[in-house]
């Protein structure tokens, strides 16, 4: 099939960017929408014209890099879904895609569809870890976790680090991302010891880092991959009350 793209194309951080159109033909629908950028960029190498710059890594789904604006919608229309695992067989002959890299102040545009997402790391930095020992794996039964506790520890650790949510918040907030780091942690015996900490430190990185304020508009959840629900925002507004209430 032929389709139309228009995508972001910016040089550097220091560049305003423009959207450049692109024509091309012979796509399968078995492609991947990586791939096809792939076909795009062999393409522009073959006519000595620079290549669009995308990050991606696994491309399975579970890194996170492939962090793209689809017409519009983080990662794209399909959802629980990463643009890696977004196949052209979801279009048409003839039509026409919108490609943008994550719109936030505090993830700026390297180069064309590249951000810069390093405050999420620093955020991770601030808290997100635990000071048990590490080492050899432990006993399966030293530790006794309840299914319930086991299950939601899991549910928020299934966060990839994306970003999708901020950059489908009109606010472009973090909290989601943050609240499911804390909560991983918050709902394992591992992680009792910094809890107050663990919160009080990567919320107040969160908001160092330039990243809005949550207005329960749920779009976060609406684009997530990972399906992480906002349950956790309200468990890490819980946990920072408390921390607050109870900090010297």
């Amino acid at each position: 099939m032929k389709l139309t793209l228009h995508i972001w194309r910016q040089k550097n951080v220091h560049d305003q960017g423009r959207m450049v159109t692109y024509k091309l033909d012979d796509v399968s629908p078995d492609m991947s929408f990586l791939e096809m950028l792939d076909v795009l960029n062999e393409e522009l190498i073959s006519k000595r014209e620079d290549p669009v710059a995308f990050e991606h890594d696994c491309r399975e789904g579970i890194c996170g890099c492939c962090s793209l604006t689809v017409d519009g919608i983080a990662h794209g229309p399909e959802r629980a879904t990463t643009v890696c695992q977004l196949h052209m067989r979801h279009y048409s002959d003839g039509d026409e895609i919108y490609i943008e890299p994550f719109r936030a102040r505090a993830f700026p545009v390297i180069k064309d569809l590249v951000v810069d997402r390093g405050s999420f790391e620093r955020v991770i930095q601030s808290g997100g870890f635990i000071s048990a020992r590490t080492g050899s794996a432990p006993d399966a039964n030293s530790i006794p976790i309840g299914k319930d506790e086991a299950e939601t520890a899991f549910d928020a650790a299934a966060c990839i680090g994306c970003g999708a949510c901020v950059a489908a918040c009109k606010n472009s907030s973090a909290m989601l991302f943050v609240a499911a780091k804390v909560s991983h942690l918050g709902n394992l015996p591992q992680g009792q010891v910094e809890r107050q900490e663990r919160v009080l430190n990567m919320v107040a990185k969160m908001d160092e880092e330039g990243f809005g304020g949550c207005t329960n508009y749920y779009e976060c959840e609406a684009v997530c991959p990972k399906q992480i629900p906002v349950k956790f925002i309200a468990q890490m507004n819980r946990d920072y009350l408390k921390a607050v209430a109870t900090s010297d």
